[in-house]
């Protein structure tokens, strides 16, 4: 038998990059980036390649579990799915029977497949969908939309053609997206120049011209001086400002105090090495790519660094420019019809959202919500009581802070259910556990990339499962049929696949040949003067009225970040190329690349200490003690320590994961209630340990 080349997106993180699976005999072979796409290059990151694993591990979730012990204890009853499905829709009939259909809540990763389970939550007739995204991008959605009217998603980051990047809160060669990397590195062979600001010296930035070890929670400092530097030596784009920023005048009179040398003193950056940066990035302008950030749920002031990102970008005439932050086109900027939405079977409930968002907080987007505000209501009971609670790939437990906490506020819960591939915290902890299918042994409804040229896109169906799980349409649609929601009900991948193409033009079986349809003939670069900014003015917005009206400012004064009192360290965490989070720490090929993490602690603060390097050390908060191998670094500030995130997995099934590593999230006691209130985002890096030899 020949091998089969099947088309499928990766699912080991949350980029979502285009593969190809070469099968034979219900096996896979090989996994490899999809060779239709040009910037993939056939590539696929070490995560990637770890999909096989992830099949044939035995450890992770093998069949539907009901708790019989108590939550957490661990003692679990496998049935059947008809009795799985049957035990959830009774158990939600009697919560929405009691506490009405407002009272469920639902969250997962976001993504591009997600509008399956908002059509989900509208058919139960909650406004409560929700995703993880306050502890990951809600500042920088929310300022993009503050500066330009639009979310992030929709402005494309134009790597390839950039002049010079600037990498602040985005470390794109450890969080990698194949087809960004990609990019930027034929860009960098071209001769674009690379610029990383960071707190420790990452696998960006050890391939960067520039490196700015900045004092941590000071980027909004530097920024303002950026900011500073361009508007009064005359280096902004005076064209571009004239045509599309409004309220440039009260930006000159905010940053007027932010000189460099002021900013020196809070970030430790010389001055003259900021003067000489800016008058390197105006000499690529437009094609300047400042990223506003990734992962920025960081600091309290973390919105206003994305923020201050964007209006850098907009001085450089880098919005709307080849080389810069372009705006994405949807198919039907390109004369198309688009997929018809699946939620659009249910309408949209008119009870407003527990979190507040879109009432409370009128200048939030309610796409994502804020999850945080959704935990606290389950405690609460205000505005409303959230009695059940489905986290479909999420695990809060280890993705938020205070996870004890956490636990405390889930017992107010009547119903907690997880659909996880392999076990978490939170699925350990659920009430009944729904074991998905992997990403080779699944498909997935049709998505749109949205882009400079637009494309619809599928995932196949690579190998049946290996054990009793199914995909995420055939749990979705299951429990629609218990639950009598004859609307969400289809019998197969391909109805919801007619269904999502009907009147497109385009036919399931046109995914066959290179696992996409591109919706435009090719790229097209738009012209400065045909820009469309989505704010009041039409135009880039310094001053945002939704901010100004919700009572926060749109320049916000610097405040200095929180010294580390005497003996402690700000405890910072990221990302790696080995691992998503916690969810692939157990895989057996990744723990074997990658079986614990490592406390990075700064070699004059580890010899004060007389902590050496490679030797186990005890962090300690409030009462709260973990150990882990202390990597000694000149490469990090000294009043920081770092690990990567995802480690101190306790759970007895996870026999490769169980007790390596340091889990940072243990440590961030009192977390749930650091948030900011201009952006949305949980501050996760507003906490202190102390270090010392174990």
């Amino acid at each position: 038998m020949t091998a089969q080349q099947v088309y499928s997106i990766c699912g080991m993180c949350t980029m979502r990059c285009p593969i190809t699976a070469e099968v034979k005999n219900d096996e896979v072979q090989l996994l490899q980036g999809n060779p239709y796409i040009p910037a993939m290059k056939g590539s696929i990151c070490p995560k990637g390649a770890a999909g096989i694993a992830l099949l044939h591990d035995n450890e992770r979730i093998q069949a539907p579990m009901i708790r019989e012990g108590r939550r957490g204890q661990g003692k679990w009853r496998q049935v059947s799915w008809d009795d799985a499905f049957e035990e959830i829709a009774s158990r939600l009939k009697a919560v929405i029977q009691k506490h009405g259909a407002r009272s469920v809540a639902f969250s997962d990763r976001g993504g591009p497949f997600r509008d399956l389970h908002q059509a989900f939550v509208r058919g139960l007739g909650s406004p409560n969908y929700t995703n993880h995204d306050s502890s990951c991008a809600r500042n920088v959605h929310h300022a993009c939309m503050s500066v330009t009217g639009v979310g992030r998603e929709e402005l494309v980051y134009d790597y390839k053609n950039a002049r010079h990047v600037v990498l602040q809160t985005r470390n794109i060669f450890e969080a990698i997206n194949v087809q960004e990397v990609t990019n930027l590195i034929a860009a960098m062979e071209a001769g674009c120049k690379l610029t990383v600001i960071d707190i420790r010296a990452t696998t960006s930035a050890t391939k960067a011209d520039r490196f700015f070890l900045v004092r941590p929670g000071s980027d909004y400092a530097f920024n303002l001086a950026v900011i500073h530097e361009l508007l009064f030596e005359k280096l902004y784009d005076s064209e571009y400002a004239a045509r599309w920023i409004k309220d440039l005048g009260q930006l000159v009179e905010f940053v007027r105090p932010y000189s460099p040398e002021w900013a020196e003193k809070e970030t430790g950056v010389p001055a003259q090495e900021l003067r000489c940066f800016v008058r390197e990035i105006t000499a690529a302008k437009p094609a300047v790519l400042w990223h506003p950030g990734y992962m920025t749920a960081r600091y309290t002031d973390s919105f206003y660094v994305s923020r201050s990102a964007y209006i850098i970008n907009a001085l450089l005439g880098s919005i709307g420019a080849k080389g810069g932050l372009l705006f994405a086109k949807k198919p039907s900027d390109v004369g198309k019809k688009g997929l018809n939405k699946i939620a659009d079977l249910y309408p949209k409930p008119s009870e407003k959202r527990v979190d507040g968002v879109g009432w409370l907080y009128k200048h939030f987007d309610d796409g994502a919500g804020l999850a945080h505000l959704v935990y606290n209501a389950m405690e609460t009971g205000e505005p409303y009581p959230i009695k059940a609670f489905i986290a479909y790939r999420h695990d809060p437990l280890m993705a938020y802070p205070d996870p004890e906490r956490l636990r405390q506020i889930f017992d107010h819960l009547d119903l907690l259910i997880s659909v996880s591939f392999t076990w978490s915290d939170t699925a350990w902890y659920s009430d009944v556990v729904l074991p998905l299918s992997t990403y080779l042994e699944r498909e997935s409804i049709v998505a749109c990339k949205n882009g400079l040229r637009p494309y619809f896109f599928v995932r196949q169906r690579a190998v049946q499962p290996r054990y009793d799980t199914k995909a995420d349409w055939e749990i979705i649609c299951g429990l629609a049929k218990c639950l009598g929601m004859k609307e969400l009900a289809f019998d197969s991948i391909e109805d919801i696949w007619n269904y999502q193409l009907k009147g497109t033009g385009v036919q399931p079986q046109d995914f066959n040949a290179t696992g996409f349809v591109n919706l435009a003939e090719s790229v097209e670069y738009p012209l400065s003067t045909d820009l469309k900014f989505q704010t009041t003015s039409g135009k880039i917005e310094i001053i945002s009225e939704k901010l100004e009206k919700q009572g926060l400012p749109s320049l916000k004064p610097y405040t200095p970040p929180e010294r580390p009192p005497k003996g402690q360290f700000r405890l910072t965490f990221g990302r790696c190329a080995v691992h998503t989070q916690g969810h692939t720490v157990n895989n057996p090929m990744l723990f074997e690349l990658m079986p614990e993490n490592v406390l990075w602690i700064n070699n004059k603060a580890a010899a004060a200490l007389n902590i050496v390097d490679g030797e186990r050390v005890t962090v300690s908060r409030n009462g709260y003690s973990e150990t882990i191998r202390a990597k000694v670094t000149p490469l990090i500030h000294p009043e920081a320590v770092f690990v990567v995130h995802g480690f101190g997995h306790r759970l007895p099934v996870e026999s490769r994961a169980f007790g390596k590593g340091l889990a940072d999230n243990r440590f961030m006691q009192g977390g749930l209630k650091k948030w900011d209130p201009a952006g949305g985002g949980i501050a996760m890096q507003e906490h202190f340990v102390t270090v010392s030899k174990s």
